[in-house]
């Protein structure tokens, strides 16, 4: 039986958005009580409260948000996100403004309430009441996850957040106060704990197999990824081992149930991995490859040339040898201690995942040798559609798109929301912080910090990190967490978390190629970009209009 699709969509005579915390869930053509009624529309306002979920690649106004980070940049000069790396960011200029997810959780708390009273019983004798009350079980349950996970995503943007837990109206919005960050951590984790036993492990013998929803694993992740942040030092600033401790625990909660494994084939776009926790599903499309496909694969078709990503020479670097060595471009050329590295050929015999997550110069693609030499093929200037990094995006890209007319052929796009993966990252960094050991068991905890990121670096066919002190372990880790999760959202966040922003957040460096007479290439390591860092960019600025409509919302975080 093929697997139905929860696709996040639903129709605006349902549901009609107002100001953010005044979201009206009855407003349009059908009244509260129609909507409750009847089990498909029911099940639409549960829909309606999945459709706030990260979609798309366009995670700031058409660019990935890693292009506010050191690993990539956006190729339109003018677009919203540059704002993030020239300092034009502002209280008064927001961008990725979240405050839009209180209509989620307006909404889940409004489903909330009715849910209670939900009667389906004149409908008993249908054919399809049975199937209804297996899905319905689930939903109240499914709604406080989700809204939990929108108070996460609104508490790693702004720290403090206001918290409402009910359907608020107009004069009430305007004067809720905030919640301190770690309360709410601590009202995510609890809610996690008390839905996840309610919840099932997997969809495919339920609901008709239809995938894309909430289920126990996730609830025990959204537990794990809460707890994290907490613990780290952005808000953990003395380091508390406790919390630490505390987000081993729950990692490893969700490695004990084995409900997941490491997947060896690339988890993007794959909704049937049993690596894949949760990811948002959306429909046949093309834009993303129409986007980012070098430009001579487009068939000119692309209307806005500079709409494309461009993985960093900071991020190519990271990726290791295959052998576990580390590679370094300078103004000369690419350099390894690796004995079998060769720097004629620098992209050859590395890391696995950098072919998944970048294309470089001489890299097959289509069929056709890309060629990002200085006068190859692909060597275009940035208003023609050519790299500004000597770089293009392969991660999410689905080769088989066609932009031929008549021949066009689409595919399926999942953004990642959750992914096992991550629990063993998470696993490995809170253990080396709260035991200060990558190799510390105990009868709690059998298994180590290096046993979990070998993990990861073994499904990615990459040699296992000896034994090894705390601080060269957490290098590693932090480079593992960059290259496994390259484009899915979440060096941004790393950066934050973990305050290190200026470290990272300077120049950003391309590569420069020139292809000899002999035939051999020149590397250069060259800057693209000096970029801008403020330490108050840790958190985002609360939109001065919102704290003109309520004063409860100050202070403004700091620095802003």
């Amino acid at each position: 039986m093929k697997a139905k699709y929860l696709f996040l969509a639903i129709s605006f005579s349902l549901v009609s958005s107002c100001n953010y915390l005044d979201f009206d869930e009855t407003s349009g053509l059908r009244t509260k009580e129609d909507i409750y009624r009847y089990f498909d529309n029911t099940k639409s306002m549960l829909t309606h409260i999945y459709s706030y979920m990260p979609q798309d690649f366009g995670s700031l106004d058409g660019a990935m948000r890693d292009c506010a980070s050191d690993d990539a940049e956006y190729a339109y000069i003018g677009a919203a996100v540059q704002d993030f790396n020239n300092g034009n960011w502002s209280s008064l200029n927001t961008h990725d403004n979240a405050w839009g997810l209180y209509n989620a959780i307006r909404a889940a708390n409004g489903f909330l309430v009715e849910i209670e009273n939900v009667d389906f019983s004149d409908y008993q004798y249908n054919g399809s009441y049975k199937q209804w009350m297996d899905q319905l079980k689930y939903f109240p349950y499914e709604a406080r996850v989700l809204r939990a996970f929108y108070f996460f995503e609104l508490a790693r943007r702004y720290g403090d957040i206001a918290m409402p837990l009910t359907v608020l109206g107009m004069d009430e919005a305007n004067t809720v106060t905030k919640t301190k960050f770690d309360d709410v951590i601590e009202f995510i984790t609890n809610e996690c704990d008390a839905c996840a036993p309610e919840l099932p492990e997997t969809y495919h013998n339920v609901l008709g197999s239809e995938t894309g929803r909430v289920t126990k694993g996730f609830a025990m992740a959204l537990k794990s990824k809460a707890l994290l942040y907490a613990s780290s030092k952005l808000h953990n600033p003395s380091m508390d081992k406790k919390k630490w401790e505390r987000s081993a625990k729950a990692a490893l909660d969700l490695i004990n149930t084995e409900l997941y494994q490491l997947d060896k084939d690339a988890v993007v776009n794959n909704n049937v991995s049993k690596e894949l926790v949760l990811c948002r599903m959306n429909g046949d499309d093309f834009s993303f490859e129409l986007n980012n496909f070098p430009i001579r694969f487009t068939e000119g078709r692309r209307g806005f040339l500079t709409s494309s990503t461009f993985p960093s020479e900071n991020l190519a670097s990271a990726f290791e040898t295959i052998n576990g060595y580390s590679v370094t471009l300078t103004s000369t050329g690419y350099e390894s201690a690796d004995p079998q590295f060769d720097p004629l050929h620098p992209y050859k015999n590395r890391d696995p995942r950098m072919a998944r997550t970048l294309i470089a110069d001489g890299d097959e693609f289509k069929g056709e040798t890309i060629e990002l030499f200085t006068g190859g093929k692909d060597d275009l200037e940035r208003s023609a559609g050519g790299s500004v990094t000597g770089y293009f995006l392969k991660k999410y890209i689905q080769e088989e798109a066609n932009f031929v007319r008549d021949n066009e052929v689409m595919k399926k796009h999942h953004w990642v929301i959750y992914r096992y993966a991550e629990t063993l990252l998470t696993y490995a960094e809170s253990m080396v912080e709260a035991f200060d050991d990558p190799g510390y068991t105990d009868g709690t905890y059998k298994y180590s910090a290096l046993w979990a990121i070998n993990q990861v670096r073994s499904n990615a066919g990459m040699p296992a990190i000896q034994p090894c002190g705390k601080e060269e372990f957490l290098i590693k880790l932090r480079n593992e967490w960059r290259v496994e999760f390259a484009f899915e959202d979440h060096r941004f966040w790393d950066i934050r978390r973990w305050k290190m922003g200026p470290e990272t957040q300077k120049e950003l460096y391309g590569v420069s190629i020139t292809k000899n007479e002999s035939g051999t290439k020149s590397y250069k390591k060259v800057i693209y970009e000096s970029r801008f860092w403020n330490d108050r960019m840790y958190l985002y600025p609360i939109s001065k209009s919102e704290l003109y409509k309520n004063t409860n919302l100050l202070p403004q975080n700091p620095g802003w």
